[in-house]
């Protein structure tokens, strides 16, 4: 049975491939036969076109990223919001970080378009595969159903991998939502003003099974527009890597509403939902967060942001406000507030100081949060290109940070942590 299924794939490669182009239209059924339009082409950070006929295509694209990261100093105890002490132990590592292979194209019409990932942190030992199915019925509409972001903030919103730095600020990853499962439909509304509107199952589907979801969805919507150039380079990245001769400007705001439940018994102190945080970095619905001896069960995640963004001559400045809403606890015993309020910022200033090939950057970010700690951080970088493209990138990070407020081995921080963090990385995308 499976050599039979081999061989027929491989027949089917190979009539598309080699056989000529019949004169009649592509959709009547007798038409299976078609030339290969494409074999091999390869356009940097697009990936390679492997096979495109009238009929269907298929794109392979890698991203791979190697880093060094060092958190400083590398013992300490700081103490939670309540006066909890915690200990702090930095990592010091060398590692094959993230992979990340995506298989695209289309399907019986161009109208509908797959994506599969393949998506692996070495560093947390988690594998996964997932992607979506789009159909675009024009520019106005196009609905898709898979694995999406949460739209809460602009860095969910599709410039991955062209971050100033190898992974977010914490300013970005201590408050943001996840990618789930869900329906989303997007599109331009008029010229240069865009849309996203997301139905997802939870805040964040990493770690939970369906077995597992409530009966809640999340939503999400996004507003963005490009007033005065109608793009922003590629993926909306950061930083003006194409040296912008007339000033590109970005405007968005996003919204986030769920209703988040822990995903485990109560009798577990670990919850199986590790999306949100307190601003002290201690996970929300870990027994004690709040108040010791109690386990929150449900409640309201509630996020709002502005981003704003220009890129002229090498210059790019990238500003985005964002404040976060906890409310309407269920939990197993008295919590000592009913909801939970926190606000901040993240800027990033870079230059290309050599055309398509060095790029300084700095970052800063800030936290007005309920427990007065106001963590925050400021930094800068470099960001070298050897081949004068965004494919190939040399990245080194020096970041102090205070109170650290975001957690986890993804990014490049730990919770708790004051001092300085040094990264040292190299990314490619093909």
């Amino acid at each position: 049975m499976g050599k039979s299924i081999i061989a027929t794939l491989f027949l089917f490669l190979y009539l598309n491939s080699s056989a000529q182009v019949s004169n009649a239209d592509w959709m009547y059924p007798d038409t299976s036969r078609y030339i290969n339009t494409v074999a091999g082409e390869f356009t940097p950070a697009k990936g390679f076109e492997l096979v495109k006929t009238k009929v269907a295509s298929l794109n392979v694209s890698i991203y791979a990223l190697v880093r060094y990261l060092n958190q400083l100093p590398g013992n300490q105890v700081w103490y939670d919001h309540l006066g909890n002490q915690q200990t702090f132990v930095g990592r010091n590592d060398i590692a094959w970080h993230r992979t990340m292979i995506w298989f695209s194209g289309f399907a019986l019409t161009p109208k509908l378009t797959y994506t599969a990932t393949v998506w692996t942190i070495f560093s947390t030992q988690q594998t996964l595969v997932y992607g979506n199915l789009q159909y675009k019925f024009n520019d106005h509409f196009r609905l898709g159903v898979g694995v999406a972001p949460n739209l809460s903030i602009r860095s969910m919103q599709g410039p991955f991998p062209y971050y100033m730095s190898t992974d977010r600020t914490m300013g970005e990853d201590a408050l943001r939502s996840g990618f789930t499962n869900g329906a989303f439909l997007t599109g331009q509304i008029i010229p240069r003003l865009y849309y996203n509107v997301m139905l997802g199952n939870n805040l964040s589907t990493l770690g939970i099974k369906s077995a597992k979801d409530t009966r809640d969805l999340s939503k999400s919507f996004t507003l963005m527009t490009m007033p005065t150039t109608g793009e922003f380079g590629p993926r909306g990245g950061q930083g003006d890597f194409e040296f912008h001769t007339k000033p590109a400007t970005r405007f968005g705001i996003s919204y986030v509403h769920a209703r988040e439940n822990r995903f485990t018994d109560s009798s577990v102190s670990g919850p199986d939902e590790t999306q949100v945080r307190n601003t002290d970095g201690v996970l929300f619905y870990q027994t004690g967060s709040l108040a010791p001896g109690v386990t929150v069960i449900d409640a309201n995640y509630d996020m709002s942001s502005v981003d704003l963004g220009l890129k002229y001559k090498g210059l790019g400045i990238d500003l985005e406000f964002f404040g976060r809403k906890l409310s309407k606890f269920d939990a197993t015993g008295p919590l000592p507030l009913s909801e939970i309020n926190d606000y901040g910022y993240v800027m990033q200033v870079s230059k290309m100081i050599i055309p398509r090939v060095l790029m300084l950057y700095g970052i800063n970010s800030y936290f007005w949060d309920q427990w007065n700690r106001h963590p925050w951080e400021a930094g800068g970088g470099v960001d070298v290109y050897p081949m004068m493209s965004r494919s190939w990138r040399l990245n080194l990070q020096v970041d102090y940070v205070y109170k650290c407020a975001a957690g986890g081995t993804f990014g490049l921080y730990t919770a708790g942590q004051t001092g300085t963090t040094i990264t040292l990385g190299a990314d490619i995308l093909l």
